[in-house]
């Protein structure tokens, strides 16, 4: 059903919003964070939303007091921006579907469609053309906005550019780069090859800062804290890399004031893999002059650059996100401590910026503050918006749930102001005095006065998300409870679901040794010479992706973790929450975790097939095979990698099993690959290895399917990484990893594994079947989506024949719908690969493609791929009621369009007021659910207001009057 046919508003004490949830089998997660959501258009008499989880852009009218809802728009998967470019004319960013959607405002309908580069984040407008961030592929693409053509694409040294910004007089467009480091990288021993022990790093070597004590002490001579009676004196900790951090006067330092700055730079630098004079880039704003396209940086102010807004009045930037404090050892040391709110201040034409903490309240010294206390910080900042006088700037917590205000120089003028769950992207209404807020994960905008900050209304969004994911969320995100500042959760780190691009060294000197035995590890076929238990002083380990996690136990790169249960001591050990998670907390945490998938594969060929000429933009020789060093790697074939992959001679496939690449569940017993009973809460046991080169330390098999993501470590020259491939992130680059780790040596063989490794998410990949081999192991399935979801068409063009193939393929993973205005209405589509029809969202018939093509002839239709399972939720059932969308469209069916009642919501003096618009010779009832899943809908008992033009009834809020309501119009 189209939910803009139903006002369902769910009373929570104030709060009112749309639900709908879907089915996890109807939805599929990215865990995608919008980026500029909210936009006013010129004139101030149009808003326009992003709804993520909806797929659709929500259109309001501001003349209206409350805004009034005009239209719900379908667009691509995952939108994360829009921007005004006219009065009538919005462009809308799909991340996950690669494009930009150009909305006709008055028809509220898709006009337009341009395909982008991967990940596309942001747009704005400057010089007269479009400049398009795309995070995936660290560049800004430049559209011509007369003919929407391609004209360039503009490096950026930068890992994920993703919100934009442009100068006051439209000279600059500032790109704030998302994963942009801090400045800190690892010294560690070098990589060996299987069969081969380490040889010593600069940590060991008595020329070093500590004589080569490994781990070196992180106090004096001293352990803060000291070592523990819970670990046996006579097992030493083992030998550790180091992370070492560049402080403002260019020397690399530990957190105990050792100079490692030889080691890294120095003379010494080939000690730890490096060239002297090695340097490592920390841009965080890309500066692009519109006139030539020439780029600058600034440099030095967060790790992750999260938004950036220009002062109208100064053309100063501010720049929020967080940074880490990486380069300080330990758990107990980094309790509560470890993540920064922070604000990057640079004036204009300047390239410095002063770093203000967001949370200036906070010393750091105490561990924990009550939660009123708490209640002040702002954790995950994501949004951040300049008053139009430029003397305020805005900046909502999307883990704290709330909305600073600063002034020019990032001082607080007053206590936050509590939001709705999930605040992200803001807009001036500055005619009205209006600020607008979306509530990610509230599924809501706020509209705030901007004099003294009040709420004033609630505008409910259509939500389709599950309930598993709104319920496990807060334990992600939720600062305020699950740290003990109020400024740090699971999110800080593993943000978005991903990774901060850093290491950390979390070891403890409180920890106790944990035994490996028979029924917490399983090594496959190769069980260990020599089995060493789980030491807690672990050393630095990279943050791991929580993508598709959930029944790929044990966790942690040494598989420490049998479950996600045993985290539940970093709640409070490391975050510093007052207290664990329950047992049903848990649960929810885990259920949610279960839901985060990877996103397409942008290197797999559109049907999903690996590619077989490939460039390797930035992947080089290191001089051991025909190129010489530092010479770009030839084209790989993705496919002929796969093949040198399961072949004996590289013997990859033998741990990497696929079609995941991680360690194989099942133990070979008796000649025979038996699968292994789950642990006693359900726990896989992903295969762990103990080789010479890890010291034969166990660690887990690790899955490949973000190695792309961990791109732009150089020990050549010019990183802008610093961490790359392995547990501690010490190999720079997929050649380095493949040549020292595994003796390949021709570059051409070398440039076709790393083809297929950046190709390997997007599962199709065959898989291990012999039960009786001990050396091809079975893999786990593949929940990753193909390459062609999301992707987008405008009418029926020559690609069309492509995603009709895609759609009909059974096992292409992807359905096709369409949507486009008929008689002046939105209508969908989808094509049902059965009987080679649309079927229309009505129960009155289906169309050929012919008929189709023939019937719409308001808009172009816009064809969309969506993943297997999602297409009637997307194309003809919104809500998944099985009444489809048009059927109650229809006004036989006793109801009217949300648009035509112009339907809103107010809350005063505990009493809820509904307003709409009243259609001549209408009757109309409200009635009322406590659920949404209820079939019986009661006619209320109200007090009605009869105003001129409209009808509305005032209802008490009390427990009988919570829940969700509707309007019909009366038989």
């Amino acid at each position: 059903m189209n939910r803009a046919t139903l006002l369902a508003l769910c009373l929570q004490l104030v709060v009112a919003r749309f639900s709908g949830a879907a089915s996890t089998n109807s939805f599929i997660n990215f865990e995608t964070a919008p980026i500029h959501p909210v936009a006013v258009g010129p004139g101030e008499s149009t808003l326009a939303v992003c709804n993520v989880p909806d797929g659709r852009v929500e259109l309001f009218d501001l003349t209206k007091e409350p805004p009034q809802h005009l239209a719900s728009v379908p667009v691509g998967i995952d939108p994360v921006s829009v921007r005004f470019r006219t009065t009538n004319e919005l462009w809308v960013v799909n991340y996950i579907s690669d494009s930009i959607n150009i909305i006709d405002v008055t028809r509220a309908a898709v006009v337009d469609l341009i395909d982008t580069e991967d990940g596309p984040e942001d747009v704005v407008f400057a010089g007269g053309r479009a400049f398009i961030s795309c995070a995936s592929v660290n560049r800004v693409t430049v559209f011509d906005l007369g003919q929407k053509a391609f004209l360039k694409a503009i490096d950026v040294e930068g890992d994920r550019p993703k919100a934009l910004a442009v100068s006051p007089d439209g000279s600059k467009v500032y790109a704030a780069i998302f994963e942009s480091g801090n400045g800190s990288t690892i010294l560690a021993p070098r990589f060996t090859g299987l069969g081969h022990f380490p040889p010593a790093g600069v940590v060991d070597m008595p020329i070093g800062p500590y004589g080569g004590l490994s781990p070196p002490p992180n106090s004096g001579t001293n352990f803060v804290p000291q070592f523990g009676t819970n670990l046996p004196a006579n097992i030493a900790p083992p030998r550790v890399s180091m992370i070492v951090k560049r402080q403002g006067d260019g020397r690399w330092m530990d957190d105990n004031k050792g100079d490692w700055t030889e080691f890294v730079t120095g003379t010494n630098a080939p000690f730890s893999g490096r060239v002297e004079g090695w340097q490592l880039l920390d841009h965080d704003i890309a500066v692009i002059e519109v006139a030539n396209s020439q780029v600058s940086y600034i440099d030095s102010v967060m790790n992750i650059c999260m938004d950036v807004a220009v002062n109208p009045r100064t053309a100063a930037l501010a720049v929020v996100g967080t940074d880490g404090i990486n380069e300080v050892r330990f758990e107990p040391v980094l309790q509560s401590i470890f993540t920064r709110a922070e604000l990057g201040l640079v004036t204009s034409n300047s390239t410095n910026a002063v770093v203000v903490d967001l949370n200036s309240h906070l010393n750091y010294t105490k561990r924990s503050i009550p939660l009123a206390d708490r209640k002040k910080a702002v954790g995950d900042p994501r949004g951040a918006l300049w008053d139009p006088a430029g003397d305020r700037l805005f900046v909502t917590g999307m883990g704290s749930d709330n909305l600073l205000v600063l002034d020019a120089s990032g001082k607080r003028l007053r206590d936050p102001v509590e939001l709705p769950s999930g605040p992200t992207g803001m807009d001036f209404d500055s005619s009205r005095k209006r600020l607008y807020v979306l509530n990610r994960f509230a599924a809501s905008v706020t509209v705030l006065d901007t004099d003294n900050l009040t709420v004033l209304e609630t505008l409910p969004l259509f939500d389709p998300t599950p309930e598993i994911i709104k319920k496990g969320r807060p334990h992600f995100y939720d600062t305020h409870k699950s740290s003990g500042l109020g400024q740090a959760a699971c999110a800080s780190c593993h943000v978005d679901g991903r990774m901060d691009r850093l290491a950390w060294d979390l070891g403890t000197q409180l920890g106790k040794m944990k035994e490996l035995t028979a029924t917490n590890g399983n090594f496959g076929s190769i069980n260990p010479a020599v089995t060493n238990h789980f030491h807690p002083m672990k050393g630095p380990m990279v943050t791991q992706t929580l993508q598709d996690i959930i029944g790929h136990e044990p966790f942690h790169w040494r598989g420490d973790r049998d479950g996600l249960e045993e985290f539940n001591p970093t709640f409070v050990d490391l975050q510093g929450a007052d207290e664990e998670l329950s047992d049903a907390e848990m649960q929810e945490f885990e259920d949610f975790l279960g839901t985060v998938l990877f996103p397409p594969n942008r290197f797999r060929n559109f049907d999903n097939s690996l590619p077989r000429n490939l460039p390797l933009k930035g992947h080089v020789s290191l001089g051991r095979g025909q190129r010489f060093r530092g010479d770009p790697l030839p084209n790989g074939d993705a496919s002929a990698g796969l093949t040198l992959f399961r072949s004996s001679t590289a013997t990859c496939a033998q741990c990497h099993t696929l079609p995941l690449g991680m360690g194989t569940g099942k133990t070979f017993s008796n000649g025979l690959w038996r699968a292994i009973p789950l642990g006693t809460k359900g726990q896989h046991h992903v295969a762990l290895s103990a080789t010479e080169r890890s010291g034969e330390l166990p660690f887990k098999v690790p899955q490949l399917r973000n190695l792309a993501e961990k791109l732009g470590g150089n020990n050549l020259g010019k990183a802008q990484a610093g961490f790359g491939f392995f547990h501690d992130g010490r190999v720079d680059s997929l050649t380095r990893f493949l040549q020292d780790g595994f003796g390949v040596t021709d570059d051409q063989q070398t440039a076709n594994l790393i083809a297929f490794l950046l190709s390997f998410s997007g599962g199709d990949l065959p898989t291990n079947t012999l039960p009786n081999n001990p050396d091809t192991p079975p893999g786990d399935p593949s929940r990753d989506p193909p390459a062609a979801l999301g992707k987008q068409l405008l009418g029926f063009t020559a690609k069309f024949d492509q995603f009709l193939a895609r759609a009909n393929s059974s096992t292409g993973r992807v359905e096709l719908v369409a949507k486009a205005l008929v008689d002046g209405q939105m209508r969908g589509w989808l094509w049902d690969r059965t009987n080679s029809v649309f079927r229309r969202d009505t129960t009155n018939g289906t169309l050929s493609r012919l008929e189709l093509q023939n019937l719409v002839t308001d808009t172009p239709l816009l064809f969309t791929l969506v993943a297997r399972g999602t297409g009637t939720r997307i194309g003809i059932d919104r809500d998944e009621d099985g009444q489809l969308d048009f059927d109650q469209l229809n006004p036989g069916m006793a109801l009217q369009t949300f648009a035509a009642l112009r339907a809103g919501v107010r809350i005063d003096a505990g009493r809820l007021r509904i307003t709409w618009n009243a259609a001549a010779g209408r009757t109309y009832q409200v009635l009322h659910s406590a659920k949404l899943e209820k079939s019986e809908w009661t006619p209320m008992e109200m007090l009605p207001d009869n105003l001129p033009g409209t009808s509305s009834v005032t209802i008490p809020i009390n427990r009988e009057t919570q829940g969700y309501y509707r309007i019909e119009v009366a038989p």
